[in-house]
């Protein structure tokens, strides 16, 4: 099966809203566990990823530059990371429909390219 990204995007607010306090935190937690062991025992979690840093750098252009990041043009911050193997785009994309982050925030699924070298 091809391997698929989900990057998880929220902005401050709605991280704070989530972690805000140790109540929420927990319970923030709870629901991503459930979601991860559910992928798991269906065979789909590939590698659980970590979370991201908020700091970071982006190098790009020819004559490289070097911003503060690692943000995109909205607010939304990338949080963290997991693969999954799925059949095909449609099926990751409804395995991503039950990530508690939908609450706040977003899942973005990208394909993974197999690279021959």
């Amino acid at each position: 099966m091809p391997d698929f990204v989900y990057l998880f995007r929220a902005t401050a607010e709605q991280n704070q809203a989530a972690m805000g306090s140790p109540e929420r935190a927990q319970k923030s937690m709870q629901a991503w566990l459930r979601w991860v062991e559910t992928l798991q025992t269906n065979g789909h979690l590939k590698d659980r990823g970590q979370p991201l840093d908020r700091a970071g750098k982006v190098v790009r252009g020819e004559t490289p530059m070097v911003t503060d990041g690692p943000f995109v043009e909205t607010k939304d911050l990338v949080l963290g990371f997991m693969i999954v193997e799925a059949r095909d785009m449609d099926q990751a994309v409804e395995l991503s429909k039950g990530c508690p982050m939908l609450g706040g925030g977003s899942v973005e699924v990208r394909p993974v390219l197999a690279m021959s070298f």
